[in-house]
């Protein structure tokens, strides 16, 4: 994500420069380089919660499993990753679409002008789209390692669960 944030600045950084403001507002509500930014933090916030967790409790990385607690805070954190990239590529499909158009019809009638529409030329039109679906594979990256996280904490977890049980039935049987 960090990497489509300074990306984004090179594809998308002159275009509210070149196009008049107005209808420019109209073409891209949120500038896209913005949307990624506060994407790439809103996203990062439930894992550093769980670092800042784990460091005022000294939790080790390798003790994450063995209380039930840490476990259910930490599957919650990454949960709450994937709800929130989910729902940042929702977001980005609406905002952003699939093709930026070379030009786009504004509706300028707030400005009291003689015409209500008027068409709007979008500068690097062919670059933007070309850069979309990079941001949207990026997204789903991200969204896969987030669910590969899930479930690999999960079956270490139950992994962990099962062999302090068949350590347990075995020192029973043994006794």
């Amino acid at each position: 994500m960090f990497f489509l944030g300074v990306l984004g600045f090179a594809v998308y950084g002159n275009e509210a420069l070149e196009v008049n403001l107005f209808c420019y507002n109209q073409f891209s509500p949120i500038i896209p380089q913005v949307f990624w930014a506060l994407q790439l933090v809103i996203v990062m916030v439930p894992r550093a919660f769980f670092h800042l967790y784990a460091t005022c409790k000294s939790i080790k990385q390798e003790d994450i499993l063995q209380k039930m607690s840490h476990t259910i805070f930490y599957i919650f954190s990454v949960l709450l990753r994937i709800i929130l990239e989910v729902v940042a590529f929702r977001l980005q499909i609406q905002l952003f679409g699939f093709e930026v158009n070379a030009i786009y019809m504004c509706n300028v009638a707030a400005l009291d002008k003689i015409f209500n529409i008027t068409s709007c030329m979008v500068p690097e039109g062919i670059e933007n789209t070309i850069f979309l679906p990079a941001m949207y594979t990026f997204t789903v990256i991200t969204m896969v390692l987030c669910v590969a996280e899930f479930f690999e904490i999960t079956f270490r977890r139950n992994a962990f669960v099962m062999r302090r049980l068949f350590i347990y039935i075995f020192l029973l049987t043994a006794s």
